[in-house]
């Protein structure tokens, strides 16, 4: 007489860990969107997670109306524990976010170290964040910190400075600049005198655009350039 399938000796008992196998298998999996838990990014790079929280800090302390420089003080040691790129990268992060007067005061922490060597790009986040916000005293002061530096030759950096206060309507911060770009040696080129003239005429500083196609013209010989570059396409490609 054949045995019943269930006492066949061929027919392995369930284990356990079948069980659990089945078990799991029939359970519905669920992942959740890393894209919600990542770091505020910065150019390209992650910010650690001490320049995370430098930044938060900075902002509590803002929303609960203490003024930007005490702000900055009461987190001073945070942020001079950080590295050098993280630094920066906490002045880059408020600029991108609007905070314009707490990227100040951290740029004015960055000046004071030791390693500290001036870059034109930093200059043209911080102008273009408090010139957005109408801190029209806060950019004469950042371009009062330019005017003491020496910098390396750089005609893209001075073209995207020179456009972020024409666009902003500060024509003699503008022309001071310029007489800067000169003075370090960033030679003028096409982008330049196009991003000049007609940033000039269309602020009504005909005068002044006067003045800048003549330089123009004794650099180049014609001004036939004017209507080829493309002023913002070109500095979007050097930033």
């Amino acid at each position: 007489m054949l045995s019943s399938p269930a006492c066949s000796p061929f027919r392995l008992p369930a284990t356990r860990s079948g069980a659990r196998r089945r078990s799991a298998a029939a359970r519905t999996i669920t992942m959740r969107d890393r894209s919600k838990n990542r770091k505020p990014t910065q150019r390209g790079r992650y910010l650690s997670t001490e320049a995370i929280q430098a930044v938060q800090s900075l902002k509590r302390a803002a929303l609960r109306g203490v003024h930007a420089a005490s702000a900055a003080a009461a987190v001073e040691p945070k942020l001079r524990r950080l590295l050098k790129a993280d630094m920066v990268a906490v002045f880059r992060e408020l600029a991108a976010q609007g905070e314009a007067l707490l990227a100040l005061q951290v740029f004015e922490e960055i000046r004071k170290e030791h390693w500290y060597k001036p870059r034109l790009l930093w200059y043209v986040d911080l102008v273009a964040v408090l010139a957005s916000k109408g801190l029209r005293i806060e950019v004469d002061k950042a371009c009062s910190y330019l005017k003491r530096e020496q910098l390396e030759p750089d005609t893209e950096g001075f073209n995207l400075l020179l456009k972020t206060l024409l666009d902003s309507g500060f024509t003699q911060l503008t022309m001071d600049c310029f007489r800067l770009m000169k003075l370090w040696d960033s030679d003028p080129d096409r982008i330049t005198y196009t991003t000049l003239i007609k940033g000039l005429e269309s602020l009504g500083k005909m005068e002044l655009s006067a003045g800048i196609r003549l330089e123009a013209e004794n650099d180049y010989g014609s001004l036939d350039f004017l209507d080829e570059v493309e002023i913002d396409d070109a500095c979007r490609s050097s930033s």
